[in-house]
């Protein structure tokens, strides 16, 4: 990507929104950008490490102490698991195996015939809503929106004639924006609920907190969360794309015809093993001793195996239909076009590959430095000393959550971090474990969307530049901003109006403590 190419990309870009994304795109290449800022953790490590906070972490409840990177055994040791750092990282992994299966299902034409099958029954009115929702409730399978949802609203939109950077922001809208917002109960549910329990049994060592606490907030969430965002895009990101050429490969580019008679036919056969290896899978899952199921008989348990599984179920329930679609269709010929599908794909997947070397090195160092540790802290006691109303709390909670959003992307992390302090820090104020963790949800889902930290960012850069080649970190923070700031503002809003008429947050729930 050259920087002419970002230049005449965004000549007709004014505004605030303009702005971010001419600023943005002159930010150096995202990997280059992650190796500044791994210099800047090892320096600011270093001169910090000479200084004492007073910080206690609730979780070990020793002081906060950052570690100098630069010494000689911080500096080995980074060396020496560099390569482990890397290939352990979790999205990774995700992607990858995941885009062997989908390689394969796209390189035999079995997703775009099926996305053409779709628009002919499917209103173009409603695609905007659609893909929202599909991203919100593909939350159910952990982080299979990110390999899986995004890329097919680009699709989607792009086969309907419309803008597929609208279709990229819609669904990157619903399956990141809108996290913490599903009516259908994810593997994220107990993870979260785990964590908050613990936090609260600091405070109340005999405290429970139900793994469906928020489940009715989520529900109603996600209604507001498509609506939301349907508006968004329809009126603010894709007027602001009428300017923006497509440059991509023509070749590469999905395209809207008539389905053919081989089609149909292999699309039926396709669907049919789809559809059969979802029912396999939902008939192994339902017996209460089905070995899918956690030790202690969940199917949504993070520790579950078919929630582990997800991603490799991905693969099969892409790859077989993938295969069958090929060789119905007449498009696959032999099982060298099978391979050729997987080859593509990772093909398609080296310039991700290079970015998450240097953001997975990134990360290592940030959390041994202990630096995102000490800012999530020293927030917390500041938010704490303040000592303001209950709802002004709250809105403080969600603020803060957003904030170290930007810095640490796992949401897992982020919340083993913050719950120890927040869910005791307001319960002592009277407020319940349960509304906090919503608080928390609404914070860390509306700024998923506009930071580079985010691991699966720089895939969503990929994406577009599919179809427009000078896409770059601002362009895409600059699509996103407007639903990161409606998303927070109204959703807050939201929160508080929830919580003042008294609707439940979930199962077993509750908005004060005790």
């Amino acid at each position: 990507m050259s920087a002419e190419g970002v230049e005449n990309s965004n000549l007709k870009a004014s505004g605030f929104l303009g702005a971010v994304e001419r600023i943005g795109n002159k930010l150096p290449d995202p990997a280059m950008l992650f190796v500044g800022l791994l210099f800047i953790v090892w320096i600011m490590s270093w001169l910090l490490s000479y200084f004492t906070f007073g910080v206690e972490d609730p979780r070990t409840g020793e002081a906060i102490v950052v570690i100098n990177q630069l010494t000689g055994s911080a500096f080995t040791t980074f060396l020496s698991g560099m390569v482990n750092t890397f290939v352990t990282f979790g999205p990774v992994g995700t992607v990858l195996v995941a885009m062997l299966g989908i390689g394969v299902a796209e390189h035999s034409g079995f997703i775009t015939t099926a996305i053409r099958g779709l628009l002919n029954i499917t209103a173009l009115w409603f695609l905007t809503p659609m893909v929202i929702l599909v991203g919100i409730v593909s939350h159910s399978a952990v982080d299979a929106g990110y390999v899986l949802v995004i890329p097919l609203g680009g699709v989607i939109f792009y086969a309907a004639g419309r803008h597929p950077l609208a279709g990229i922001a819609a669904a990157f809208a619903g399956v990141s924006g809108g996290f913490s917002a599903n009516f259908v109960p994810s593997a994220l549910d107990p993870l979260l609920q785990g964590l908050t329990q613990g936090g609260a049994q600091l405070l109340d060592p005999d405290i429970a907190v139900n793994t469906l606490n928020n489940y009715f907030f989520t529900t109603a969430s996600s209604v507001l969360i498509v609506g939301l965002g349907w508006w968004i895009t329809d009126k603010v990101v894709e007027p602001r794309l009428k300017g923006t050429a497509i440059d991509g490969d023509e070749d590469d580019l999905p395209e809207m015809h008539e389905l053919k008679p081989e089609e149909r036919r292999g699309l039926r056969w396709a669907l049919l093993v789809m559809v059969l290896g979802l029912a396999i899978i939902i008939a192994t899952v339902w017996p209460a001793t089905s070995p899918w199921r956690a030790a202690n008989g969940e199917w949504a348990n993070f520790t579950a195996p078919i929630m582990r599984s997800i991603v490799a179920l991905i693969f099969f329930l892409f790859l077989l239909p993938g295969i069958v679609f090929g060789y119905m269709s007449g498009t696959f010929k032999s099982s060298k076009d099978v391979i050729a599908g997987m080859t593509e794909a990772m093909h398609s997947m080296a310039y991700y590959l290079v970015i998450m070397f240097f953001i997975a090195q990134f990360v290592y160092a940030f959390g041994a430095s202990n630096l995102g540790t000490l800012l999530a802290l020293e927030g917390a006691s500041a938010l704490k000393a303040m000592a303001l109303p209950s709802a002004v709390t709250i809105v403080g909670i969600i603020l803060l959550t957003g904030f170290v959003n930007l810095f640490v992307g796992s949401a897992s992390g982020k919340w083993g971090l913050l719950a120890p302090i927040f869910v005791p820090m307001l319960m002592s104020l009277g407020i319940s474990p349960d509304l906090t963790q919503a608080a928390y949800r609404v914070g860390d889902s509306s700024t998923n969307i506009i930071t580079p930290l985010m691991p699966y960012f720089p895939l969503v850069v990929v994406y577009c530049q599919r179809y427009v080649k000078s896409t770059g970190i601002g362009t895409l923070a600059a699509m996103m901003l407007p639903y990161s700031v409606a998303f927070l503002t109204v959703w807050t809003v939201f929160l508080l109006v929830y919580y003042w008429l008294g609707f439940p947050l979930g199962i077993q729930s509750s908005y004060t403590y005790p």
